[in-house]
């Protein structure tokens, strides 16, 4: 977890993680409204395509054991904030 007013990652850091992941992966980012975060560490995640969510919902979810049609994809997640 990164302290107030600082910054997580600089380029050349995620430049390094992400050379250790799979090339031919996308990558998508978390989101919703407006401003800017940082982002916690990228992480692979089984997702779904869903493109009738409204835009608040994101085109993409994480798929369940059910879910047909998923693929892989390296995820910037927002980092969560509770204050």
């Amino acid at each position: 977890m990164c302290q107030e007013k600082d910054i997580c990652f600089t380029v050349g850091e995620l430049v390094e993680i992400l050379k250790s992941l799979p090339q031919d992966m996308p990558i998508l980012v978390s989101g919703y409204n407006s401003g800017f975060d940082n982002f916690d560490h990228p992480s692979i995640l089984e997702l779904k395509h869903e493109p009738e969510n409204m835009y608040f919902d994101g085109e993409f979810q994480r798929a369940d054991k059910e879910s047909k049609d998923t693929f892989k994809a390296v995820v910037l997640q927002r980092e969560f904030r509770d204050d």
